[in-house]
């Protein structure tokens, strides 16, 4: 009986370590620093008397920032130099010039100890003004020097209390001095006049705007916007498309970025050698307030009108971002004349009542030209990519996995027989 168990163990650890070793193949070791210069981030917190209103998930919306903060912190990466700046969180008097001035650097940018950080935001009380305008303009000199990513993040409930400093004339002489600086802005009130100055004073600096209602979400896109400054970036090259493919602008592989109005289809074209394919993708950014339901559309097709290939991507409800690719593979003809491809762009946006139509939605298009497989070695010809190998793996373990599992059986009843 003993012995039994024993050969049932192991035939079980074997079949195991075969499908361990099939699934999950040895990883390579953890990439180390690739050189690049630490990327900076600084989140700058409207600390004023009005977030102290309760009217996020029952709950103070000084409370909601305390807490996104504290998952904020949590996750940001090592390699993220993190500061935070507070406007409005001192000064409790009447004396507007003394108010406007109430902004510091709560925590300087640097290296993140997270006990430090979490304590100074924790000590935090909605206090003052919203002096948004100076805030920004300290904040703009709060990074280090070096060419690493700067990125601000701004948390307010409501719009600048200290005009006439206006706090999108700040971002735009920000964005004038060429250093790089995005600032991206979110909103807790769903105001107008608070959405139109904060959606200016990100589309000023090539950053975003969200508004959001809810803790979670909170959390959630600042953690995104600390994240995505950790990441290497490659800068976009603005390009117009036009209304139509005769006259688009020829593209060559790379990132872009354009602006396509509501009910508007951007035109785009590329050269291809014989032997050459395409691979598009684009992302098309709700920096307003939409109607539910959407969808974006990626076309290629001959300069005579013809459809070759599409992607496409849909949804219902409330989003930041929709995207869609496509893959254009080569001709089997190698000896094919060269041609041009053309890209149209639609999306299915509509605006919310009252919400300005211009300028159009931010749109993202990556371009990549590059020589198709010259055998039946690429298999994602066939449409399924690299999914062969994950078959090949299912395949063998499936079998070795036959063959112990018989091997098994076969023992069981030689036993039972002898039994």
């Amino acid at each position: 009986m003993i012995r039994r168990k024993r050969l049932a163990a192991g035939a079980l650890a074997l079949l195991a370590a075969l499908t361990a070793g099939t699934a999950f193949p040895a990883t390579a070791a953890a990439d180390g620093t690739d050189g690049r210069p630490a990327p900076q981030v600084e989140l700058v917190l409207d600390v004023s008397g009005s977030m102290r209103e309760r009217d996020v998930d029952g709950g103070t919306r000084m409370a909601a920032a305390k807490q996104a903060f504290g998952e904020v912190l949590d996750a940001t990466p090592e390699e993220v130099l993190l500061g935070i700046r507070t406007l409005g969180a001192n000064y409790p008097g009447d004396d507007r010039v003394e108010g406007c001035e109430d902004t510091e650097q709560l925590y300087p940018v640097g290296p993140l100890d997270r006990v430090e950080a979490k304590t100074a935001v924790a000590t935090l009380t909605p206090t003052g003004w919203t002096p948004i305008g100076p805030a920004l303009k300290a904040a703009a000199r709060d990074f280090r020097e070096g060419e690493g990513t700067r990125r601000i993040v701004l948390i307010t409930d409501g719009e600048d209390t200290c005009q006439p400093l206006d706090p999108c004339e700040v971002a735009r002489e920000i964005a004038a001095r060429g250093i790089g600086l995005t600032i991206d802005t979110l909103g807790l009130v769903p105001d107008a006049r608070t959405r139109d100055q904060l959606l200016c004073i990100a589309e000023a600096t090539g950053g975003t705007y969200t508004s959001v209602r809810h803790k979670d979400e909170l959390a959630d896109r600042v953690g995104q916007l600390v994240e995505r400054a950790a990441e290497p970036t490659v800068t976009p090259v603005a390009v117009e498309g036009t209304d139509a493919c005769a006259d688009a602008p020829v593209l060559e592989s790379g990132l872009y970025t354009d602006r396509a109005e509501f009910g508007q289809a951007r035109w785009y074209r590329v050269g291809l050698e014989p032997g050459q394919e395409v691979r598009a993708a684009v992302s098309v950014a709700s920096d307003r307030e939409v109607n539910p339901g959407y969808g974006v559309l990626l076309r290629a097709v001959t300069v005579r009108g013809r459809e070759m290939v599409r992607g496409e991507a849909a949804g219902h409800g409330r989003t930041d971002l929709v995207s869609t690719g496509l893959r254009l593979p080569k001709e089997d003809d190698e000896e094919a004349p060269a041609e041009v491809v053309c890209l149209e762009v639609t999306h299915s946006f509509s605006p919310a009542a009252g919400v300005k139509t211009t300028p159009g939605l931010p749109v993202e298009l990556t371009v990549d030209v590059v020589d198709g497989p010259s055998d039946a070695s690429d298999v994602a010809a066939f449409g399924l990519g690299r999914g062969w190998w994950l078959i090949g793996a299912l395949v063998v373990t499936g079998f070795l996995a036959g063959l112990v599992w018989g091997w098994v059986s076969r023992w069981r009843v030689a036993v039972w027989r002898t039994n």
